[in-house]
C-alpha cells in the first residue's frame, strides 16, 4: 500500500467545487466528504459473521455502502473498498458443535449463502473481503505492539487492552463511562483490571479453534480483528470506516481505541418489523432467502433504499409489495429500453438526482426524482422521450435499479411472484393483450389484465403514442 501523501494544489483548488457531504458519526455532524489521495477513496465497511443465513438487517448496510461506492466512484473514480467476513467466533464454533462438521464447513456454506443473496440485491462485491482466519498473524503483531505501548495487559492467559489507557475512549458514542460499562454488557471477570477493559486475545481449549500466540494457543477477540484488517489492507489512516449502529459501540469505539482512524465514521439505521426489533425470540427475522422467494432482488433493494440510510427503515407486509409495484411502473416507462442516445456527464436531467444523493445519500429524495423523470417521459414530445427513458435508466444505476428491459422484468416477477408459474404463459398473455388493445377489444384487454393481476404480475398502460416512441 503506497503511503499516503499531502493534497496537491490542484486538488485543493477541486476541493472547492466538491458537492459530497456524509454525516460523520465521530462530531454527528453532515460534513464535506474530502479524501485523503484524490485519485483514491479508501473505505473499510464491517461484514457479515458467517455462521447463520443473512437476514434483511444484514443486507441493510450491504445495500447502503454499495450505493456509496457507486456515489463515490462518480466523484473520485478509484475506490478501495473492503468489506471483511469475521469466519472465527464462538457463534461459528457452537454451530459447527451442534452440526458435527469442521468450523471451515459452516463458514463455507454461509459464506457462499451470503454472496448469493448480495448477488441478488445487485451488491457489487468488494474489492477486498479479508477473512480473519487468514490474519492471524497481523492480529497477533498489533496485539504485541498495544502490549508494548502500555495499552494492553497479559492475565490468566488472556490479553486485555486497558481502557483507562486511553484517555478519548467514548468520543465516538458520546456517552458516559457508566453508560458504555452496561451498553457493553461487559463480561464480569475477576482478572480485569477495569470493568470496561475486552478481550484482545483469549486462550482455547481442546475442543475451540486456537493458533500458537505468544501468550498460549487461544483465538482473537472480535475487535482487534478488524484493526489488524484494516491495518494491513488499507493502511491507517482511511477515508471511510462503516457498519450498522449496532457497531458504533462497543465494536467501533474499542477499534478507535486500537489505533484505527478514519476520517469519516459512517452507520446505517436499524430494520424494524412492524415496529418491532428483529430478533428470534420474537420470532419475526426476516431471511434474505425467503424474501427472494416472494419478489425478485431489486424489489428488496429498492425497499431497503426507501428510508434514508442513517433513519430505521420500517418492515411491513405491504413493504415487498409496493417496491414491487414500483418498479413495474418504471419498467413500463422504460419498455424495451433506452434507445442509444448518450448523456452529457453533467445533464441537467440527472441534476436534481445527483444533488440528492450527494447531499447525505439521500435515497428517499433520489428516488423522487426517478418517479419525476418517468412522469416526464410520458407527456414529453416524443422526439425528447428517449433522452428522458436515457436519464431514468442512467440514474437507476447509481442505485443499482433499472438496468433491465420491462420484459427481462415481466419474467423475473413471473418467476418469484407467480410461484414459478409458466413464464412462456406470462408473456404469451401480454402479447395477446397489446394485440387486444391495438385493435380496441377494451373487454379482452381488461380480461386479459385481471388474468395478469390474478398472477402476480402488476400491469400498467401505456397510450399508443408513448408504445410508439
Amino acid at each position: 500500500m503506497k503511503p499516503l501523501s499531502p493534497p496537491s494544489r490542484q486538488f485543493r483548488d477541486q476541493r472547492r467545487q466538491m458537492t459530497l457531504f456524509l454525516t460523520n458519526s465521530m462530531g454527528g455532524k453532515k460534513q464535506l466528504f474530502v479524501p485523503h489521495d484524490p485519485q483514491e477513496v479508501r473505505m473499510y465497511v464491517c461484514g457479515p459473521t458467517v455462521y447463520n443465513y443473512a437476514h434483511i438487517g444484514n443486507a441493510r448496510p450491504a445495500v447502503v455502502f454499495d450505493i456509496l461506492v457507486r456515489v463515490l466512484e462518480r466523484h473520485f473514480g478509484r475506490v478501495i473498498y473492503a468489506r471483511n467476513l469475521t469466519d472465527v467466533d464462538d457463534k461459528i464454533n457452537a454451530a459447527a458443535a451442534e452440526a458435527g462438521v469442521p468450523m471451515s464447513a459452516i463458514t463455507e456454506r454461509f459464506t457462499a449463502a451470503y454472496h448469493a443473496d448480495m448477488a441478488a440485491l445487485g451488491v457489487r462485491p468488494p474489492v477486498i473481503e479479508p477473512k480473519v482466519t487468514d490474519h492471524i498473524p497481523q492480529i497477533i503483531d498489533l496485539t504485541g505492539r498495544l502490549l508494548a505501548a502500555g495499552h494492553a495487559y497479559e492475565a490468566e492467559g488472556h490479553v486485555l487492552y486497558h481502557v483507562p489507557s486511553f484517555p478519548d475512549y467514548g468520543a465516538l458514542s458520546r456517552r458516559r463511562r457508566s453508560e458504555m460499562i452496561a451498553g457493553a454488557r461487559v463480561e464480569v471477570a475477576p482478572f480485569k483490571r477495569d470493568p470496561a477493559d475486552f478481550v484482545l486475545w483469549k486462550p482455547s481449549d481442546d475442543a475451540q479453534p486456537g493458533w500458537d500466540s505468544p501468550w498460549g494457543r487461544g483465538r482473537p477477540g472480535w475487535h482487534i480483528e478488524c484493526s489488524a484488517m484494516i491495518e494491513h489492507h488499507l493502511g491507517n489512516p482511511i477515508d471511510i470506516h462503516g457498519g450498522g449502529m449496532d457497531l458504533q459501540f462497543p465494536h467501533h469505539e474499542n477499534e478507535i481505541a486500537q489505533g484505527t482512524r478514519a476520517r469519516f465514521w459512517i452507520h446505517n439505521g436499524f430494520v424494524t418489523v412492524d415496529g418491532r426489533k428483529m430478533s428470534k425470540s420474537l420470532g419475526n427475522v426476516l431471511l434474505m432467502r425467503d424474501l427472494l422467494v416472494q419478489a425478485p432482488g431489486e424489489a428488496v433493494r429498492l425497499a431497503l433504499l426507501s428510508a434514508h440510510y442513517r433513519q430505521p427503515l420500517g418492515w411491513t407486509a405491504q413493504t415487498l409489495p409496493q417496491a414491487v409495484k414500483t418498479l413495474s411502473r418504471l419498467y413500463a416507462v422504460i419498455g424495451d429500453g433506452p434507445e442509444d442516445v448518450r448523456l452529457t456527464k453533467d445533464s441537467p436531467l440527472l441534476a436534481r438526482f445527483r444533488a440528492a444523493l450527494d447531499d447525505d445519500l439521500s435515497t428517499p429524495a433520489a428516488l423522487a426524482e426517478l418517479f419525476t423523470l418517468a412522469e416526464a417521459a410520458k407527456v414529453v414530445d416524443a422526439g425528447l422521450r428517449p433522452r428522458y427513458i436515457a436519464a431514468l435508466v442512467e440514474a437507476g444505476a447509481e442505485l443499482g435499479l433499472l438496468q433491465k428491459t420491462e420484459r427481462q422484468w415481466r419474467a423475473e416477477l413471473a418467476i418469484c411472484c407467480a410461484g414459478g408459474a409458466d413464464v412462456a404463459r406470462i408473456e404469451a398473455l401480454h402479447i395477446e393483450r397489446s394485440a387486444a388493445r391495438a385493435r380496441q377489444d377494451f373487454a379482452s384487454a381488461d380480461r386479459i389484465r385481471d388474468e395478469l393481476v390474478a398472477l402476480g404480475v402488476a400491469v400498467e398502460d401505456r397510450s399508443a403514442a408513448e408504445q410508439g416512441t
